[in-house]
């Protein structure tokens, strides 16, 4: 298989595992066990889903939406991503979602940073709060576009993209970890090697930007790493919930993605746990979803997923990658 295979999965498994947990997304465990059971496959938004409420089996959210916009911005400005062009189409972004009517909107760090923008606050201020997933959910095209046997060049347009946003040791050791992991597994890591990489930029970027308190997510991954293979298969979900924590905070969800990685399964049985968890399930199956995709390639998707996927959503997944991967310097 080829790079851009590697990439293609890639972005296919970021969307797939949106989709995946799109009808679970913000729901506890028992919510989600009244509506669905344990997820198996695309369904339906079900009668507890206030998000993405009558939304069919399938269809993606933010995670996947934002990542395609970063994709756009990064081809528009030759893999450099403008930090005034990115607030711009953050801002029109949402205004298009709130115009027709959807929920799914700003995450709560991209949406404050964009308050403060529209406050006038600058730009390169305005991210200086920022500790969610939202740069990490939307970082693989970076992954795609730039080379982890760099990683301080990786991390540099890591927190270029964060900047926005999330400019803060948490956000962009996040967004670092995901990335790096995308990059290695393009070029040819194991799930370890690139489970390796992703924490060994995490602490890199965990010196990078403002700092604001909370857990470093590459130790904590490292941890989740030892950990989670050791209980048993019935509690892992229970365990990822109440242990690692499965909200928008980067230390809980990246390290959650990272974490059902980790365990070495068959990848479509990782991202359907992933859906199952609770909290952010969209996020940490599109995460969970680009690593695993970057690492196994194609062969990581059951046939016909990534095409369900697509259109549902009317997306092209080559037509996204391929300009990525034509910025992403050779070896």
């Amino acid at each position: 298989m080829t790079p851009h295979d590697h990439a293609l999965a890639a972005f296919q498994g970021l969307a797939i595992g949106d989709a995946l947990g799109m009808p679970t997304q913000s729901m506890s465990l028992a919510e989600i066990r009244a509506d669905h059971g344990r997820i198996a496959g695309f369904v339906d938004a079900g009668p507890h889903q206030r998000i993405a409420y009558g939304m069919p089996a399938a269809s993606v959210t933010d995670d996947t939406e934002q990542a395609v916009l970063v994709a756009r911005l990064l081809v528009e400005g030759d893999g450099r991503l403008d930090p005034t062009r990115f607030a711009e189409a953050l801002i029109a972004w949402e205004r298009a979602m709130a115009a027709k009517g959807s929920l799914d909107l700003l995450g709560p760090s991209t949406k404050t940073a964009v308050q403060r923008i529209l406050d006038g606050v600058p730009v390169a201020e305005a991210g200086s709060t920022g500790t969610t997933n939202g740069a990490a959910m939307r970082i693989t095209p970076v992954g795609i576009t730039t080379r982890a046997d760099d990683l301080d060049a990786l991390v540099d347009a890591v927190q270029d993209a964060c900047r926005v946003t999330h400019d803060t040791g948490l956000g962009i050791a996040g967004a670092a970890a995901v990335a790096a992991a995308v990059s290695a597994g393009i070029d040819g890591a194991t799930r370890a090697e690139a489970l390796d990489v992703a924490v060994a930029a995490a602490r890199i970027g965990e010196r990078r930007g403002h700092w604001v308190a909370g857990a470093s997510i590459a130790a904590k991954t490292s941890w989740a790493r030892g950990f989670l293979p050791t209980i048993p298969a019935d509690e892992r979900i229970a365990t990822v919930d109440g242990v690692i924590g499965t909200s928008v905070a980067s230390q809980e969800s990246v390290v959650a993605a990272l974490a059902l990685v980790s365990l070495d399964l068959d990848p479509w049985e990782t991202l359907c746990t992933a859906a199952s968890l609770g909290g952010d399930t969209d996020t940490i199956a599109a995460m969970a979803g680009a690593v695993l995709g970057a690492v196994h390639g194609p062969s990581a998707w059951p046939a016909g997923a990534a095409e369900q996927v697509e259109r549902v959503n009317d997306l092209r997944f080559a037509d996204v990658v391929t300009p990525l991967l034509a910025l992403r310097p050779t070896a």
